[in-house]
């Protein structure tokens, strides 16, 4: 694994080297003895555009080391050119980079145009539309927020905090819309969950300090 991740960290210089033999190789024997060198180079570089470097992402990101995730990040130079799948990841990452920089605007372009390619597993795009419509509900666009929401639970979503952020705010939803009934029911389906992250929990007990005074 380890060899594999530095042959991925290094492939393209390794690349312009393995060129750069080829046509020596070539100029000095001709084309045949150089044809492996060829392959190699022709092989490593396209790989490297669509494919790219996301596998390194996963140790740093276990880490939470954020700045390395970033480096990788910005080292895709043509981020269109990569695979469709691994473009939709692409975006999807840098959607999460910028929601942790709070930078809203440029999250929400990241993570539609993740959804415009199409996500590899429904659960990743479950988790994209779910953090669409928390991004609608923060600027007071209830409407669209509910959309995206109600769209993320269809979709499915990958974890259970996930899942009870998603019911909670439906339930905020339908408070403020007034129906009752179903606000209490994602209620129950949230603290069915048993999330354990403590801004859940704590959303979960200010919230059932009211849900059980209301009527429906």
């Amino acid at each position: 694994m380890k060899f594999y991740n530095l042959l991925i960290r290094y492939r393209f210089p390794l690349s312009l080297v393995a060129l750069a033999l080829a046509i020596w190789v070539n100029i000095a024997a001709g084309f045949w003895p150089s044809f492996i060198l060829y392959f190699i180079a022709v092989i490593g570089i396209v790989s490297h555009f669509l494919i790219g470097p996301l596998r390194l992402i996963q140790e740093p990101m276990e880490r939470g080391d954020m700045e390395a995730v970033k480096k990788i990040m910005d080292s895709i130079w043509f981020p269109n050119l990569l695979y469709k799948p691994i473009r939709s990841t692409y975006y999807t990452l840098k959607g999460n980079l910028a929601m942790m920089s709070q930078d809203f605007d440029s999250a929400e372009k990241h993570m539609k145009k993740s959804l415009e390619l199409g996500s590899p597993m429904a659960e990743a795009e479950g988790a994209n539309k779910l953090q669409l419509g928390m991004m609608a509900l923060q600027k007071g666009d209830m409407k669209t927020g509910e959309s995206y929401i109600r769209q993320a639970i269809r979709a499915g979503i990958p974890d259970k905090e996930s899942q009870a952020v998603a019911y909670l705010s439906m339930c905020q939803i339908f408070m403020n819309k007034r129906e009752f009934r179903a606000a209490k029911d994602y209620f129950r389906k949230a603290k069915a969950l048993k999330p354990t992250t403590k801004q859940v929990v704590d959303q979960i007990k200010e919230l059932e300090k009211y849900i059980s005074r209301i009527p429906g």
